[in-house]
Protein backbone atom coordinates (compact mmCIF):
# COMPACT_ATOMS: atom_id res chain seq x y z
CA UNK A 1 0.00 0.00 0.00
CA UNK A 2 3.04 2.63 0.85
CA UNK A 3 4.22 1.71 -3.12
CA UNK A 4 1.03 3.06 -4.59
CA UNK A 5 1.63 6.84 -4.35
CA UNK A 6 4.77 5.81 -5.96
CA UNK A 7 3.70 3.50 -8.58
CA UNK A 8 0.66 6.59 -10.05
CA UNK A 9 3.74 9.20 -9.85
CA UNK A 10 5.62 7.01 -12.08
CA UNK A 11 2.48 6.38 -14.26
CA UNK A 12 1.71 10.45 -14.28
CA UNK A 13 3.28 11.82 -17.75
CA UNK A 14 4.38 15.40 -18.22
CA UNK A 15 3.40 17.15 -21.38
CA UNK A 16 6.37 17.87 -23.78
CA UNK A 17 4.18 18.42 -27.06
CA UNK A 18 0.51 18.75 -28.42
CA UNK A 19 -1.21 18.62 -31.34
CA UNK A 20 -3.88 20.67 -32.12
CA UNK A 21 -6.40 20.25 -34.90
CA UNK A 22 -9.89 21.37 -34.29
CA UNK A 23 -13.31 22.41 -36.27
CA UNK A 24 -15.02 23.70 -33.13
CA UNK A 25 -12.67 26.88 -31.62
CA UNK A 26 -14.95 28.01 -29.14
CA UNK A 27 -13.14 27.00 -25.88
CA UNK A 28 -9.96 26.69 -26.93
CA UNK A 29 -8.30 29.58 -26.49
CA UNK A 30 -7.48 29.32 -22.47
CA UNK A 31 -6.48 25.79 -23.23
CA UNK A 32 -3.86 27.39 -25.85
CA UNK A 33 -2.35 29.51 -24.11
CA UNK A 34 -1.65 27.26 -20.89
CA UNK A 35 -0.25 25.21 -22.78
CA UNK A 36 2.28 28.24 -24.08
CA UNK A 37 2.68 29.16 -20.65
CA UNK A 38 3.58 25.36 -19.49
CA UNK A 39 6.44 25.74 -21.78
CA UNK A 40 5.11 22.77 -24.39
CA UNK A 41 5.22 22.81 -27.85
CA UNK A 42 2.63 22.97 -30.33
CA UNK A 43 1.67 21.77 -33.21
CA UNK A 44 -1.18 22.51 -35.68
CA UNK A 45 -2.73 23.00 -39.24
CA UNK A 46 -5.12 25.18 -41.40
CA UNK A 47 -7.39 26.79 -39.33
CA UNK A 48 -6.65 25.68 -36.29
CA UNK A 49 -3.24 27.03 -36.95
CA UNK A 50 -3.97 30.16 -37.91
CA UNK A 51 -6.34 30.41 -34.89
CA UNK A 52 -3.39 29.91 -32.62
CA UNK A 53 -1.09 32.18 -34.35
CA UNK A 54 -3.55 35.26 -33.78
CA UNK A 55 -3.96 34.91 -29.90
CA UNK A 56 0.02 35.53 -30.45
CA UNK A 57 0.79 32.06 -29.67
CA UNK A 58 3.98 29.90 -30.81
CA UNK A 59 2.89 27.25 -33.46
CA UNK A 60 4.63 24.88 -35.76
CA UNK A 61 3.17 23.66 -38.45
CA UNK A 62 2.65 19.83 -39.15
CA UNK A 63 3.83 20.13 -42.40
CA UNK A 64 7.48 21.26 -40.77
CA UNK A 65 6.72 17.79 -39.49
CA UNK A 66 5.75 15.85 -42.47
CA UNK A 67 7.69 18.32 -45.19
CA UNK A 68 4.80 17.88 -47.34
CA UNK A 69 1.74 20.75 -47.34
CA UNK A 70 -1.77 20.07 -47.34
CA UNK A 71 -2.93 18.28 -50.13
CA UNK A 72 -5.63 17.17 -51.97
CA UNK A 73 -7.95 20.02 -51.15
CA UNK A 74 -6.84 19.30 -47.39
CA UNK A 75 -8.18 15.63 -47.84
CA UNK A 76 -4.64 14.86 -46.70
CA UNK A 77 -3.29 16.86 -43.91
CA UNK A 78 -1.72 14.59 -41.17
CA UNK A 79 -2.02 11.56 -42.79
CA UNK A 80 2.18 10.86 -42.48
CA UNK A 81 4.30 8.68 -40.38
CA UNK A 82 5.90 11.63 -38.72
CA UNK A 83 2.50 12.27 -37.62
CA UNK A 84 1.59 8.77 -36.26
CA UNK A 85 4.76 7.76 -35.38
CA UNK A 86 4.75 10.67 -32.79
CA UNK A 87 1.08 9.46 -31.24
CA UNK A 88 1.82 5.67 -31.50
CA UNK A 89 5.41 5.39 -30.39
CA UNK A 90 5.52 3.61 -26.78
CA UNK A 91 7.87 5.70 -24.87
CA UNK A 92 9.24 2.38 -22.97
CA UNK A 93 9.45 0.35 -25.96
CA UNK A 94 13.84 0.42 -26.46
CA UNK A 95 12.78 -0.32 -30.51
CA UNK A 96 10.19 2.62 -30.94
CA UNK A 97 12.55 4.58 -29.35
CA UNK A 98 15.31 4.42 -31.36
CA UNK A 99 13.23 4.60 -34.81
CA UNK A 100 11.77 8.00 -33.56
CA UNK A 101 15.30 9.33 -32.56
CA UNK A 102 16.16 7.45 -36.26
CA UNK A 103 13.70 8.67 -38.34
CA UNK A 104 13.18 12.49 -36.42
CA UNK A 105 9.89 11.32 -35.16
CA UNK A 106 8.63 14.25 -32.30
CA UNK A 107 6.92 12.50 -29.38
CA UNK A 108 3.43 13.99 -28.75
CA UNK A 109 1.95 13.74 -25.55
CA UNK A 110 -1.32 15.61 -26.57
CA UNK A 111 -3.73 15.24 -29.19
CA UNK A 112 -6.76 17.68 -29.28
CA UNK A 113 -8.50 16.51 -32.14
CA UNK A 114 -12.38 16.89 -33.05
CA UNK A 115 -14.04 15.73 -35.68
CA UNK A 116 -15.90 17.36 -39.03
CA UNK A 117 -19.74 18.40 -38.44
CA UNK A 118 -20.95 15.13 -40.14
CA UNK A 119 -24.01 15.10 -38.75
CA UNK A 120 -24.96 18.91 -38.41
CA UNK A 121 -23.99 19.05 -42.36
CA UNK A 122 -26.46 16.23 -43.13
CA UNK A 123 -28.94 18.05 -41.81
CA UNK A 124 -28.08 21.30 -43.72
CA UNK A 125 -27.82 19.85 -46.56
CA UNK A 126 -28.48 17.09 -49.76
CA UNK A 127 -25.85 17.88 -51.61
CA UNK A 128 -24.10 14.33 -51.33
CA UNK A 129 -20.38 16.09 -52.39
CA UNK A 130 -20.70 18.52 -49.79
CA UNK A 131 -21.59 15.82 -47.23
CA UNK A 132 -19.06 13.03 -48.21
CA UNK A 133 -16.74 16.04 -48.06
CA UNK A 134 -17.35 15.95 -44.24
CA UNK A 135 -16.77 12.48 -43.61
CA UNK A 136 -13.48 12.96 -41.46
CA UNK A 137 -10.12 10.45 -42.07
CA UNK A 138 -7.39 11.85 -40.77
CA UNK A 139 -9.20 13.16 -37.20
CA UNK A 140 -10.50 9.64 -36.39
CA UNK A 141 -7.31 8.07 -36.95
CA UNK A 142 -5.36 10.32 -34.78
CA UNK A 143 -8.12 10.30 -31.83
CA UNK A 144 -7.62 6.46 -32.37
CA UNK A 145 -4.28 6.33 -32.70
CA UNK A 146 -3.70 8.46 -29.05
CA UNK A 147 -6.69 6.86 -27.46
CA UNK A 148 -4.76 3.27 -28.14
CA UNK A 149 -1.81 4.58 -26.85
CA UNK A 150 -3.16 6.37 -23.58
CA UNK A 151 -0.04 5.05 -21.46
CA UNK A 152 1.59 7.73 -22.94
CA UNK A 153 -0.85 9.71 -24.93
CA UNK A 154 -3.56 12.21 -23.67
CA UNK A 155 -6.47 13.08 -26.25
CA UNK A 156 -9.60 15.26 -25.86
CA UNK A 157 -12.56 14.29 -29.00
CA UNK A 158 -14.68 16.95 -27.60
CA UNK A 159 -14.94 20.97 -27.03
CA UNK A 160 -16.84 20.18 -23.83
CA UNK A 161 -13.77 18.26 -22.46
CA UNK A 162 -11.28 21.71 -22.69
CA UNK A 163 -12.64 23.39 -19.42
CA UNK A 164 -11.87 19.38 -18.11
CA UNK A 165 -8.26 19.68 -19.86
CA UNK A 166 -7.32 23.03 -18.69
CA UNK A 167 -8.48 22.11 -14.55
CA UNK A 168 -6.05 19.24 -14.61
CA UNK A 169 -3.10 21.07 -16.69
CA UNK A 170 -3.33 24.40 -14.62
CA UNK A 171 -3.52 21.76 -11.24
CA UNK A 172 -1.27 19.11 -12.05
CA UNK A 173 1.37 21.57 -13.64
CA UNK A 174 1.01 20.02 -17.60
CA UNK A 175 0.58 16.53 -15.80
CA UNK A 176 -1.56 13.95 -16.36
CA UNK A 177 -2.36 10.61 -14.64
CA UNK A 178 -2.95 7.25 -16.46
CA UNK A 179 -6.47 7.39 -15.20
CA UNK A 180 -7.36 10.41 -16.38
CA UNK A 181 -5.97 9.21 -19.62
CA UNK A 182 -7.87 6.23 -19.59
CA UNK A 183 -10.95 7.93 -19.38
CA UNK A 184 -10.40 10.61 -21.70
CA UNK A 185 -9.54 7.48 -24.30
CA UNK A 186 -12.61 6.12 -23.37
CA UNK A 187 -14.51 9.00 -24.65
CA UNK A 188 -12.58 9.33 -27.51
CA UNK A 189 -13.57 5.83 -28.47
CA UNK A 190 -17.28 6.90 -27.91
CA UNK A 191 -16.77 10.26 -30.23
CA UNK A 192 -15.77 7.93 -32.84
CA UNK A 193 -18.12 5.26 -32.85
CA UNK A 194 -20.80 7.80 -32.63
CA UNK A 195 -19.45 9.66 -35.68
CA UNK A 196 -19.15 6.46 -37.34
CA UNK A 197 -22.54 5.26 -36.10
CA UNK A 198 -23.99 8.24 -37.95
CA UNK A 199 -22.11 7.52 -41.25
CA UNK A 200 -23.59 4.54 -42.04
CA UNK A 201 -26.45 5.70 -40.90
CA UNK A 202 -26.58 8.19 -43.75
CA UNK A 203 -24.97 5.66 -46.19
CA UNK A 204 -27.87 2.78 -45.55
CA UNK A 205 -30.47 5.50 -45.95
CA UNK A 206 -28.81 6.41 -48.88
CA UNK A 207 -28.56 2.90 -50.33
CA UNK A 208 -32.58 2.61 -49.72
CA UNK A 209 -32.89 6.19 -52.13
CA UNK A 210 -30.57 5.17 -54.74
CA UNK A 211 -32.15 2.49 -56.80
CA UNK A 212 -34.91 4.53 -56.96
CA UNK A 213 -33.18 7.81 -57.57
CA UNK A 214 -32.88 7.25 -61.68
CA UNK A 215 -36.47 7.41 -62.52
CA UNK A 216 -39.39 9.35 -60.42
CA UNK A 217 -42.54 9.60 -61.58
CA UNK A 218 -45.43 12.10 -60.13
CA UNK A 219 -48.87 10.64 -59.32
CA UNK A 220 -51.89 12.80 -58.96
CA UNK A 221 -52.02 12.00 -55.26
CA UNK A 222 -50.62 9.82 -52.34
CA UNK A 223 -53.52 7.66 -50.20
CA UNK A 224 -55.29 10.77 -49.50
CA UNK A 225 -56.14 13.21 -51.88
CA UNK A 226 -54.31 16.06 -49.69
CA UNK A 227 -50.82 13.90 -49.84
CA UNK A 228 -48.46 14.16 -52.07
CA UNK A 229 -46.98 10.80 -53.69
CA UNK A 230 -44.55 10.37 -55.73
CA UNK A 231 -43.22 6.56 -57.25
CA UNK A 232 -39.63 5.76 -57.98
CA UNK A 233 -38.76 2.95 -60.37
CA UNK A 234 -39.11 1.34 -63.74
CA UNK A 235 -42.54 -0.41 -64.05
CA UNK A 236 -41.96 -1.16 -67.32
CA UNK A 237 -39.52 -3.62 -66.69
CA UNK A 238 -42.48 -5.76 -65.13
CA UNK A 239 -45.56 -4.73 -67.04
CA UNK A 240 -46.93 -3.56 -70.05
CA UNK A 241 -50.14 -1.30 -69.69
CA UNK A 242 -52.71 -2.75 -72.48
CA UNK A 243 -55.64 -0.09 -71.16
CA UNK A 244 -56.79 2.35 -68.87
CA UNK A 245 -56.29 5.16 -66.53
CA UNK A 246 -52.89 6.09 -64.97
CA UNK A 247 -51.96 4.25 -62.18
CA UNK A 248 -52.84 5.32 -58.68
CA UNK A 249 -50.81 5.53 -55.44
CA UNK A 250 -53.43 2.92 -53.64
CA UNK A 251 -53.55 0.87 -57.42
CA UNK A 252 -49.51 -0.12 -57.37
CA UNK A 253 -49.75 -0.72 -53.37
CA UNK A 254 -52.78 -3.00 -54.33
CA UNK A 255 -50.91 -4.52 -57.33
CA UNK A 256 -47.93 -5.32 -55.85
CA UNK A 257 -49.89 -7.17 -53.27
CA UNK A 258 -51.23 -9.02 -56.22
CA UNK A 259 -48.49 -9.44 -58.05
CA UNK A 260 -46.36 -10.91 -54.59
CA UNK A 261 -49.26 -13.37 -53.62
CA UNK A 262 -49.48 -14.95 -57.75
CA UNK A 263 -45.57 -15.18 -57.78
CA UNK A 264 -45.72 -18.11 -55.01
CA UNK A 265 -49.26 -20.05 -56.62
CA UNK A 266 -47.22 -22.28 -59.15
CA UNK A 267 -50.82 -23.90 -60.66
CA UNK A 268 -53.14 -22.16 -62.67
CA UNK A 269 -55.26 -19.64 -59.89
CA UNK A 270 -57.04 -16.37 -59.20
CA UNK A 271 -56.86 -14.00 -56.68
CA UNK A 272 -58.92 -10.67 -55.78
CA UNK A 273 -56.55 -8.20 -53.61
CA UNK A 274 -58.24 -5.37 -51.67
CA UNK A 275 -56.75 -2.91 -49.81
CA UNK A 276 -53.91 -5.33 -49.94
CA UNK A 277 -55.48 -7.49 -48.39
CA UNK A 278 -56.79 -11.48 -50.29
CA UNK A 279 -60.32 -11.74 -50.13
CA UNK A 280 -60.41 -14.23 -53.01
CA UNK A 281 -58.16 -16.80 -54.20
CA UNK A 282 -58.95 -20.50 -55.89
CA UNK A 283 -56.47 -22.84 -57.54
CA UNK A 284 -58.47 -24.73 -60.38
CA UNK A 285 -58.00 -26.76 -63.45
CA UNK A 286 -58.75 -23.57 -66.01
CA UNK A 287 -58.57 -19.95 -65.58
CA UNK A 288 -62.09 -19.66 -65.79
CA UNK A 289 -62.79 -22.07 -62.75
CA UNK A 290 -60.19 -20.44 -60.64
CA UNK A 291 -62.02 -16.92 -61.58
CA UNK A 292 -65.40 -18.59 -60.51
CA UNK A 293 -63.94 -19.79 -57.13
CA UNK A 294 -62.03 -16.98 -56.40
CA UNK A 295 -65.13 -14.45 -56.64
CA UNK A 296 -67.31 -17.09 -54.47
CA UNK A 297 -64.91 -16.70 -52.00
CA UNK A 298 -66.32 -13.22 -51.20
CA UNK A 299 -68.39 -11.43 -53.98
CA UNK A 300 -69.16 -8.47 -52.12
CA UNK A 301 -65.38 -7.22 -51.28
CA UNK A 302 -64.26 -7.74 -54.82
CA UNK A 303 -66.20 -4.68 -56.14
CA UNK A 304 -63.51 -1.96 -56.90
CA UNK A 305 -61.04 -4.89 -56.40
CA UNK A 306 -57.37 -5.66 -57.86
CA UNK A 307 -57.71 -8.88 -59.76
CA UNK A 308 -54.36 -11.33 -60.61
CA UNK A 309 -53.55 -14.55 -62.69
CA UNK A 310 -50.60 -16.80 -63.47
CA UNK A 311 -52.67 -17.85 -67.05
CA UNK A 312 -53.83 -16.42 -70.08
CA UNK A 313 -57.11 -14.90 -70.01
CA UNK A 314 -59.41 -16.15 -72.49
CA UNK A 315 -62.85 -14.64 -74.10
CA UNK A 316 -64.99 -17.05 -71.47
CA UNK A 317 -63.18 -15.73 -68.69
CA UNK A 318 -62.83 -12.37 -70.07
CA UNK A 319 -66.64 -12.44 -70.17
CA UNK A 320 -67.44 -13.80 -66.92
CA UNK A 321 -64.93 -10.53 -64.97
CA UNK A 322 -66.34 -8.19 -67.28
CA UNK A 323 -70.12 -8.25 -65.05
CA UNK A 324 -68.19 -6.82 -62.31
CA UNK A 325 -66.52 -3.70 -61.60
CA UNK A 326 -62.88 -3.77 -60.90
CA UNK A 327 -59.89 -1.49 -60.80
CA UNK A 328 -56.73 -3.46 -62.92
CA UNK A 329 -56.35 -6.72 -64.25
CA UNK A 330 -52.75 -8.46 -64.37
CA UNK A 331 -52.13 -11.44 -65.93
CA UNK A 332 -49.52 -12.97 -68.07
CA UNK A 333 -51.18 -13.07 -71.34
CA UNK A 334 -54.86 -12.36 -72.55
CA UNK A 335 -56.50 -13.65 -75.69
CA UNK A 336 -57.03 -10.95 -78.15
CA UNK A 337 -61.27 -11.53 -78.47
CA UNK A 338 -60.96 -11.29 -74.84
CA UNK A 339 -58.99 -7.60 -74.69
CA UNK A 340 -61.94 -6.28 -76.69
CA UNK A 341 -64.11 -7.29 -74.21
CA UNK A 342 -62.41 -5.98 -71.27
CA UNK A 343 -61.25 -2.70 -73.06
CA UNK A 344 -64.90 -1.91 -73.33
CA UNK A 345 -64.09 -0.05 -70.33
CA UNK A 346 -61.87 2.82 -71.24
CA UNK A 347 -60.86 3.22 -67.54
CA UNK A 348 -60.14 -0.52 -66.48
CA UNK A 349 -56.35 -0.61 -65.70
CA UNK A 350 -55.10 -4.09 -67.85
CA UNK A 351 -51.51 -4.89 -66.89
CA UNK A 352 -49.54 -7.81 -69.30
CA UNK A 353 -47.20 -9.51 -66.58
CA UNK A 354 -43.54 -9.34 -68.46
CA UNK A 355 -41.66 -10.36 -65.43
CA UNK A 356 -41.19 -10.49 -61.57
CA UNK A 357 -39.51 -8.03 -59.31
CA UNK A 358 -35.89 -8.15 -58.22
CA UNK A 359 -36.55 -6.79 -54.59
CA UNK A 360 -34.88 -8.69 -52.09
CA UNK A 361 -35.56 -6.18 -49.13
CA UNK A 362 -38.57 -4.31 -47.71
CA UNK A 363 -38.25 -0.40 -46.64
CA UNK A 364 -40.72 1.34 -44.29
CA UNK A 365 -40.34 5.01 -43.49
CA UNK A 366 -40.47 5.49 -39.88
CA UNK A 367 -39.95 8.15 -36.80
CA UNK A 368 -36.54 9.72 -38.04
CA UNK A 369 -35.54 7.06 -40.27
CA UNK A 370 -36.13 3.95 -42.33
CA UNK A 371 -36.25 0.44 -41.52
CA UNK A 372 -35.03 -2.69 -43.75
CA UNK A 373 -35.61 -5.83 -44.13
CA UNK A 374 -35.52 -8.60 -46.39
CA UNK A 375 -38.68 -9.88 -47.71
CA UNK A 376 -40.51 -13.12 -46.46
CA UNK A 377 -39.29 -15.53 -48.67
CA UNK A 378 -40.72 -19.55 -48.70
CA UNK A 379 -43.94 -20.78 -46.92
CA UNK A 380 -42.47 -23.37 -44.13
CA UNK A 381 -38.96 -24.48 -42.82
CA UNK A 382 -40.58 -27.73 -41.55
CA UNK A 383 -43.57 -30.32 -41.89
CA UNK A 384 -44.36 -31.10 -38.55
CA UNK A 385 -46.92 -33.55 -37.50
CA UNK A 386 -48.10 -33.00 -34.28
CA UNK A 387 -52.00 -33.62 -34.00
CA UNK A 388 -53.85 -36.61 -33.22
CA UNK A 389 -53.36 -38.09 -36.92
CA UNK A 390 -51.22 -37.64 -39.51
CA UNK A 391 -52.93 -35.20 -42.42
CA UNK A 392 -55.00 -36.92 -45.50
CA UNK A 393 -53.13 -36.12 -49.19
CA UNK A 394 -56.01 -34.08 -49.92
CA UNK A 395 -55.37 -31.61 -46.50
CA UNK A 396 -51.62 -31.15 -46.92
CA UNK A 397 -52.46 -29.47 -50.48
CA UNK A 398 -55.27 -26.93 -48.66
CA UNK A 399 -53.16 -26.84 -45.74
CA UNK A 400 -49.91 -25.44 -48.17
CA UNK A 401 -52.15 -23.58 -50.04
CA UNK A 402 -54.15 -21.86 -46.86
CA UNK A 403 -50.75 -21.06 -45.68
CA UNK A 404 -49.33 -18.79 -48.75
CA UNK A 405 -53.07 -17.47 -48.46
CA UNK A 406 -52.57 -16.23 -45.00
CA UNK A 407 -49.13 -14.95 -45.45
CA UNK A 408 -50.32 -12.36 -48.00
CA UNK A 409 -52.80 -11.18 -45.00
CA UNK A 410 -52.36 -8.32 -42.43
CA UNK A 411 -51.80 -9.81 -39.17
CA UNK A 412 -53.37 -10.97 -36.98
CA UNK A 413 -54.17 -13.35 -39.69
CA UNK A 414 -56.80 -16.79 -39.98
CA UNK A 415 -57.32 -18.50 -43.57
CA UNK A 416 -59.84 -20.94 -43.92
CA UNK A 417 -59.51 -22.93 -47.30
CA UNK A 418 -61.17 -25.84 -48.68
CA UNK A 419 -60.47 -27.79 -51.91
CA UNK A 420 -58.05 -25.32 -52.39
CA UNK A 421 -60.30 -22.11 -52.07
CA UNK A 422 -60.08 -19.32 -49.65
CA UNK A 423 -63.76 -19.62 -47.93
CA UNK A 424 -63.29 -17.39 -45.14
CA UNK A 425 -60.14 -14.77 -43.78
CA UNK A 426 -59.78 -12.74 -41.03
CA UNK A 427 -57.36 -10.10 -40.97
CA UNK A 428 -55.93 -6.77 -39.49
CA UNK A 429 -57.39 -7.85 -36.00
CA UNK A 430 -55.81 -7.03 -32.39
CA UNK A 431 -56.34 -10.65 -31.06
CA UNK A 432 -56.17 -14.05 -33.14
CA UNK A 433 -59.47 -15.39 -32.01
CA UNK A 434 -61.09 -12.45 -33.18
CA UNK A 435 -59.72 -12.73 -36.50
CA UNK A 436 -61.09 -16.29 -36.75
CA UNK A 437 -64.66 -15.33 -35.67
CA UNK A 438 -64.39 -13.16 -38.59
CA UNK A 439 -63.11 -15.76 -40.97
CA UNK A 440 -65.81 -18.09 -39.40
CA UNK A 441 -68.49 -15.58 -40.26
CA UNK A 442 -67.37 -14.82 -43.60
CA UNK A 443 -67.47 -18.18 -44.73
CA UNK A 444 -71.15 -18.57 -43.16
CA UNK A 445 -72.36 -15.26 -44.87
CA UNK A 446 -71.75 -16.65 -48.25
CA UNK A 447 -72.81 -20.46 -47.23
CA UNK A 448 -69.91 -22.10 -47.37
CA UNK A 449 -69.49 -25.48 -45.39
CA UNK A 450 -66.81 -25.59 -42.59
CA UNK A 451 -66.36 -29.37 -42.29
CA UNK A 452 -63.42 -30.98 -43.28
CA UNK A 453 -61.91 -27.41 -44.18
CA UNK A 454 -58.48 -26.65 -43.29
CA UNK A 455 -57.44 -23.33 -40.93
CA UNK A 456 -54.41 -21.16 -41.37
CA UNK A 457 -52.25 -19.02 -38.80
CA UNK A 458 -49.66 -16.53 -39.47
CA UNK A 459 -48.36 -16.43 -36.04
CA UNK A 460 -48.63 -18.98 -33.31
CA UNK A 461 -51.72 -19.90 -30.92
CA UNK A 462 -51.24 -18.05 -27.54
CA UNK A 463 -53.79 -20.57 -26.21
CA UNK A 464 -56.10 -23.25 -27.55
CA UNK A 465 -59.25 -21.61 -27.99
CA UNK A 466 -58.68 -20.79 -31.22
CA UNK A 467 -58.56 -24.66 -32.27
CA UNK A 468 -61.63 -25.24 -30.28
CA UNK A 469 -63.85 -22.27 -31.66
CA UNK A 470 -62.60 -24.42 -35.15
CA UNK A 471 -63.29 -27.40 -34.28
CA UNK A 472 -66.68 -26.45 -33.23
CA UNK A 473 -66.84 -24.71 -36.61
CA UNK A 474 -66.08 -27.68 -38.24
CA UNK A 475 -62.49 -27.82 -39.21
CA UNK A 476 -60.62 -30.86 -38.90
CA UNK A 477 -56.87 -29.88 -39.55
CA UNK A 478 -54.45 -26.46 -38.24
CA UNK A 479 -51.26 -24.84 -39.86
CA UNK A 480 -49.31 -22.44 -37.69
CA UNK A 481 -45.52 -21.73 -37.16
CA UNK A 482 -45.51 -22.70 -33.49
CA UNK A 483 -43.04 -20.99 -30.96
CA UNK A 484 -45.85 -20.40 -27.70
CA UNK A 485 -44.79 -21.54 -24.45
CA UNK A 486 -48.04 -22.87 -24.11
CA UNK A 487 -47.89 -24.81 -27.73
CA UNK A 488 -49.24 -27.72 -25.92
CA UNK A 489 -52.37 -26.74 -24.74
CA UNK A 490 -53.24 -26.72 -28.75
CA UNK A 491 -51.48 -29.58 -29.61
CA UNK A 492 -53.31 -31.74 -26.76
CA UNK A 493 -56.38 -30.69 -28.31
CA UNK A 494 -55.74 -31.80 -31.74
CA UNK A 495 -54.68 -35.40 -30.32
CA UNK A 496 -57.86 -35.73 -27.99
CA UNK A 497 -60.33 -35.01 -30.89
CA UNK A 498 -57.81 -36.84 -33.72
CA UNK A 499 -57.48 -33.44 -35.65
CA UNK A 500 -54.68 -32.74 -37.54
CA UNK A 501 -52.15 -30.03 -36.52
CA UNK A 502 -48.69 -29.01 -38.60
CA UNK A 503 -45.85 -27.04 -36.91
CA UNK A 504 -44.35 -25.11 -39.42
CA UNK A 505 -41.38 -23.14 -38.04
CA UNK A 506 -42.16 -20.30 -39.80
CA UNK A 507 -43.72 -17.21 -38.84
CA UNK A 508 -45.52 -14.57 -41.44
CA UNK A 509 -46.70 -11.83 -39.66
CA UNK A 510 -47.21 -8.76 -41.55
CA UNK A 511 -47.76 -5.49 -40.32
Amino acid sequence: MVACPNFLKIMNKKIQSALISVFYKDGLEPVVKLLSELGITIYSTGGTQTFIEKLGVKVIPVENLTTYPSILGGRVKTLHPSVFGGILGKRDDETHVAEMKQYNIPEIDLVIVDLYPFEETVASTSDEKTIIEKIDIGGPSMIRGAAKNHKDVAVVANKADYALLEKILAEQKGETSLEQRRTFAIKAFDVCTAYDTAISNYFHQLSVATPFNKEEKAMRYGENPHQKAAFFGNLDEIFEQLNGKELSYNNLVDVDAAVQIIKELTKTSFAIIKHTNVCGVAQRATVKESWDAALTGDPESAFGGVLVCNGTIDKATADAINEIFFEVLIAPAFDEDALTVLKSKKNRILLKLKGKSQNTQMHRSILNGVLIQDTDEGNFTEWRETGGRETTAAEKEDLTFANIVCKHLKSNAIALVKNKQLIGKGCGQTSRIDSLRQAVEKAKQFNFDLNGAVMASDAFFPFNDCVKLGHDAGITSFIQPGGSIRDKDSIEYCVENKLAMIITGMRHFKH
